[in-house]
């Protein structure tokens, strides 16, 4: 089975930053410095995680605007582990899901398949079997606003290697809208609208069987 490379074209590069997870990879950009968190910050870091796995499953519309003000949208589905899919509506020809082990982009003008390592994306912090915050990632900045909370994390592995930031309504406690800033600066954001938690998906949704042309 043939199988690209993120850095093989033009089109896999700007695919992956346009992926609805902001970006494919941890940007390559240093993050701003952090302060120590407050206990009041430990208690919303408890509070996302609480939040983040008692989910199953969710479905949602999403709107993404890229770093050059691209707006595209779609149908977002999740369920816990490991399982996502984005359908993007025309005019944009992409793809992706994640089964479990691997994110995979799918370029349909292009015919063209990439696959990452699931949990080497942000991605893989949102369907991780158990969601734990101090693990394999770090907050390193908490926002409360009035209805709203926000919550930047870097991975712990490669500190210097960007951010990713979640937003939620609250109360009550919900995913809303997460960005990311690529390696160029530019910042990437979803917004969900619609969600539906708990509600029972196709396993179907998520199992992507390659193009005709890509199988052996």
């Amino acid at each position: 089975m043939r199988q690209t490379n993120p850095g093989q074209s033009a089109l896999s590069r700007r695919s992956l930053l346009r992926l609805t997870a902001g970006a494919a990879l941890w940007p390559t950009m240093i993050g701003p410095a952090h302060a120590a968190l407050s206990a009041d910050d430990l208690t919303s870091i408890g509070k996302v995680e609480d939040y983040m796995n008692g989910i199953t499953s969710l479905a949602a519309s999403f709107v993404q605007i890229g770093p050059r003000g691209e707006l595209s949208r779609g149908r977002f589905y999740m369920r816990r582990p490991g399982r996502l899919r984005f359908e993007y509506d025309p005019p944009v020809p992409l793809l992706i899901v994640a089964d479990g082990l691997w994110l995979v982009l799918y370029d349909k003008e292009l015919n063209q398949v990439t696959r990452l390592p699931l949990y080497e994306t942000p991605l893989g912090v949102l369907v991780a079997e158990n969601v734990n915050l101090s693990k394999d990632v770090e907050v390193t900045r908490v926002d409360r606003q009035a209805g709203l909370l926000r919550v930047q994390l870097i991975d712990r592995d490669r500190p210097d290697e960007g951010w990713l930031s979640l937003a939620f309504s609250d109360p009550p406690l919900e995913l809303r809208q997460w960005h990311v800033q690529d390696a160029q600066g530019g910042i990437t954001n979803v917004a969900l609208s619609d969600m539906q938690i708990g509600t029972k998906l196709d396993p179907e949704l998520f199992v992507f069987t390659d193009p005709a042309p890509f199988r052996e």
